[in-house]
């Protein structure tokens, strides 16, 4: 309650908050704009997964289902922010020479991001156009195939080209709105958009749940449960609710715990007053990689299937082994899913926090882990201590991602994914958000020199 007040009386938090709502409006008006030319009703059927196609979905709060202006949201910015950040480890010596420039080659590398993500959204806006084409006949409204091939012409390139600019147009305004919220709301612009898209996605999946276990009066679901409308449904309605709250309290929980690595300075005696502490620690958070590897891994695994559907393969037993092999609802595919988590886990830990670098900065700073000397000792002691941070933070991604499998099996519906990549994300940005805004609401008292 002190908080809420405190919220409640700063101008300046709820001018903040106002404005970053303001932009969630926007947002979500954006997503009933349909392309123009486009006919959306014909790409439901391809939206009935939670795959590949359902992350980009979700995250673009169903402005892809709705093939909106904004249908790619800021999924290309995501993906453009991490490849930079991969290329910086000695990959591109000359983007590790920004990244040690300080505030101007920030600058560069922000630049240099926006124009790697504008390029991506145009790649993919004609890929994806092309292949909704493919696979959906009626993707295009009345006429504009007759006005593409009459006269013996073939027009579509020029069709797929304004397709793709008025696509990438609306992702290069959600890059702005999304600095917009950086600048004058709370938190991170692109965090904040990629939860209002999740959160949109809410009301439908608890309208869901009701249809298929209470009740379903406009027979919007084609297979209902069996005991819809009795005392089991409301219970089992009641037990997925249940569930989704617990593991919302267990993902909270696990999002901010931390492995502390204690380290003394040797040039700061604790006896002295104006030195500071003599000793401190280095937080090592147990989910370093964050849902990046669970991000990753969904997208691999769903991929090649959402490729094989553009391509329409009729060979049955093609479909199928793709099917068994990169479904993992299927068990190979389960045991896949799993082990890209685990390995993605490890890669993106140690791309994050690098043990060498880290005993180099100590040892700069006249600083030491104790009973451990500086150097290679220290090197080899984080990298330790991060392996074993990094197996517990795995098999808690893994646990997460794998809920909505178990779940979907054990309730016999999918209309509720109880854990994976969206509580993730939910709960990291909530987390990094209520900081920002306890350390906005903060008195700021000065007791000057004189008591």
């Amino acid at each position: 309650m002190g908080t809420l007040k405190k919220i409640l009386t700063n101008k300046t938090v709820l001018k903040k908050i106002g404005f970053t709502l303001l932009a969630f409006l926007v947002f979500k008006l954006l997503t009933y704009v349909t392309m123009p030319l486009i006919d959306s009703s014909s790409l439901t059927e391809l939206f009935n997964n939670s795959g590949f196609l359902g992350i980009v979905n979700s995250i673009s709060g169903n402005a892809l289902s709705n093939y909106s202006v904004i249908a790619l949201g800021i999924s290309p910015y995501i993906t453009a922010s991490i490849v930079i950040q991969m290329l910086q480890m000695d990959i591109i010596p000359v983007l590790k020479e920004w990244s040690e420039e300080g505030e101007v080659g920030r600058a560069k590398i922000s630049r240099l991001t926006r124009y790697v993500a504008i390029f991506l959204a145009f790649v993919q806006a004609l890929a994806m156009t092309f292949a909704f084409h493919s696979s959906q006949s009626q993707l295009f409204q009345y006429g504009v195939a007759d006005w593409a091939t009459s006269g013996g012409r073939n027009l579509w390139f020029l069709v797929y080209f304004y397709i793709a600019v008025v696509l990438t147009a609306g992702t290069a305004f959600m890059i702005w709105l999304a600095d917009q919220i950086t600048l004058k709301g709370i938190g991170n612009g692109s965090s904040m958009l990629i939860v209002a898209g999740i959160i949109m996605s809410f009301p439908g999946t608890i309208a869901s749940l009701i249809q298929y276990y209470i009740t379903d009066p406009n027979n919007a679901i084609a297979t209902p449960s069996p005991v819809q409308g009795a005392w089991q449904g409301y219970a089992l309605f009641g037990v997925s609710i249940l569930m989704f709250i617990l593991v919302l309290v267990g993902v909270t929980y696990m999002q901010d715990s931390q492995r502390k690595i204690p380290i003394q300075y040797a040039n700061r005696p604790a006896s002295s007053k104006f030195a500071g502490k003599s000793e401190s620690n280095i937080p090592i958070k147990i989910n370093t990689a964050g849902v990046i590897p669970v991000i990753f891994s969904s997208i691999i695994l769903s991929l090649p299937m959402t490729v094989v559907s553009y391509l329409n393969v009729t060979s049955a037993a093609a479909t199928n082994w793709f099917n068994q092999i990169f479904t993992y609802t299927q068990p190979i595919g389960f045991l896949l899913y799993v082990v890209l988590i685990v390995v993605f886990t490890f890669f993106y830990a140690f791309i994050l926090i690098k043990p060498q670098q880290m005993a180099e900065n100590l040892q700069k700073q006249n600083a030491y882990i104790p009973g451990v000397r500086p150097g290679a000792e220290t090197e080899t002691y984080i990298t330790k201590t991060l392996f074993r941070i990094t197996v517990i933070g795995a098999l808690y991604l893994v646990i997460i991602a794998s809920l909505p499998i178990i779940t979907s099996a054990i309730l016999g519906q999918n209309y509720a994914n109880i854990g994976g990549t969206s509580l993730l994300i939910i709960v990291g940005v909530a987390l990094e958000t209520a900081k920002q805004i306890n350390t906005d609401t903060q008195e700021k008292a000065y007791a000057g020199f004189m008591r």
